[in-house]
């Protein structure tokens, strides 16, 4: 694979870091989002787990014995572990002999049931979870504001331009997979639809060998779409499928695949945000649902431009999608979290950057089809409020991405 081309992650220093103070570390997320060009990119060796060559060579290489494959310059990678998962106790293993750090980096699309692992690899394995592409890692953001800064309070006031609606929509459909980044955006659009039949047809079959129903799963995740950006609960999408397919799912069936998804990475939902320990204020706990990126929920809805643009209401479930996907991305790479809130009282914010050191900035969206939005979307502008303190900032999302430390 020739690395002269590739697109630096914002998880690269993320990665560079973990490598310096763990045994190894597991890049984990969905398919096609880029993990096995960035863990190549840290890497000094290398063995594909999923490679056919040789009738899987490597696969029955790691079956018979897993100490086998670990063998090469470090930090080496091992690709698609999770095929073979009694990998992980042979790395976990390897790395308590040794005193070294940066040994190992594990790549998986697929979290794999706990059968064949012995031991978390707490301290010595550690996660981080890949994402398909923001839109500055895909050059589709200017990158002059700093989520980072804001957070700390600090705002250099700069031009942002203007924000084309109909490139947005293109941005929504397309989604942040690096395979199609410099395809036109008619064939970008069939990825999607692709990644889900891939997933569904196969995927889930090996994530434990059990054979599920695949037509009910495929109407779970078109409920996932309709409800995306919502925190529709398990029951709401039994009643959804019901009503809109005509197809009755019991709720254990429900949860029993939303898991799957879960651990496929396929979906990627917003947990909720707490005020405080001692806080009187009642806080919703339903998770805000969201696929791993919004170009999944405009496949399963066969959203086109047109479509979305006589469809206001749709297209701000979608944007949000797209402005909570690129933000878990550039909080996560300074250590926050994205979180959502809600009360009984009625009140909601979109979305919460939280950190460990209790700092935390409220986001809201201005999305299409929301009153008095329509004229700042007819002047060509997109765009959504942070709140600071008592002072209310406005940007365009596509001038997120810089970083500081």
């Amino acid at each position: 694979m020739d690395l002269q081309n590739y697109l630096p992650r914002i998880m690269d220093a993320k990665i560079e870091e973990y490598l310096k103070t763990f045994g190894a570390v597991c890049v984990e997320g969905p398919k096609w989002c880029g993990k096995t060009w960035t863990s190549l990119f840290h890497s000094n060796s290398k063995i594909f787990i999923g490679d056919p060559a040789g009738n899987f060579q490597n696969r029955r290489l790691a079956e018979m014995s897993p100490s086998l494959i670990l063998e090469g310059e470090k930090p080496r990678l091992i690709d698609e572990w999770q095929e073979v998962p009694p990998i992980w106790d042979a790395v976990r293993y390897q790395v308590d002999q040794s005193a070294q750090k940066g040994q190992y980096i594990l790549a998986g699309s697929a979290t794999p049931n706990h059968k064949g692992i012995l031991h978390s690899g707490a301290g010595r394995i550690a996660k981080l979870r890949m994402r398909p592409m923001s839109l500055y890692e895909s050059g589709n953001s200017s990158g002059t504001v700093s989520l980072e800064k804001l957070c700390r309070g600090e705002l250099t006031p700069s031009m942002t331009g203007e924000v084309d609606l109909r490139k947005l929509i293109d941005l929504i459909i397309r989604g942040g997979w690096p395979g199609s980044i410099h395809v036109p955006a008619e064939q970008a659009a069939l990825l999607p639809g692709e990644y889900l039949n891939a997933v569904i047809d196969d995927d889930v079959f090996r994530i434990d060998g059990i054979k599920r129903n695949t037509n009910k799963m495929r109407l779970l995740l078109r409920s996932l779409a309709r409800n995306e950006s919502t925190t529709a609960t398990n029951r709401t999408l039994k009643n959804d499928i019901r009503e809109v397919d005509d197809e009755d799912i019991d709720v254990e069936t429900v949860k029993e695949y939303l898991d799957i998804f879960d651990r496929l990475f396929i979906t990627d939902n917003q947990p909720p945000f707490s005020t405080g320990i001692r806080s009187s204020v009642r806080v919703k706990q339903a998770v805000k649902r969201h696929f791993c990126d919004p170009s999944l929920a405009c496949a399963l809805l066969k959203a086109t431009p047109a479509s979305l643009l006589g469809d206001l209401e749709t297209l701000g479930f979608l944007f949000e999608a797209l402005c909570e996907r690129d933000l878990k991305i550039y909080a996560e790479s300074f250590g926050g979290t994205l979180y959502h809130y809600q009360d009984y009282q009625g009140r909601e914010i979109d979305a919460v950057v939280g950190k460990r050191n209790g700092i935390a900035l409220p986001v809201t969206f201005f999305r299409p089809g929301i009153g008095n939005l329509r004229t700042l979307i007819n002047a060509g502008s997109i765009v959504f409020l942070i709140f600071s303190d008592s002072s209310v900032m406005l940007f365009p999302l596509q001038c997120f991405g810089k970083f500081h430390h």
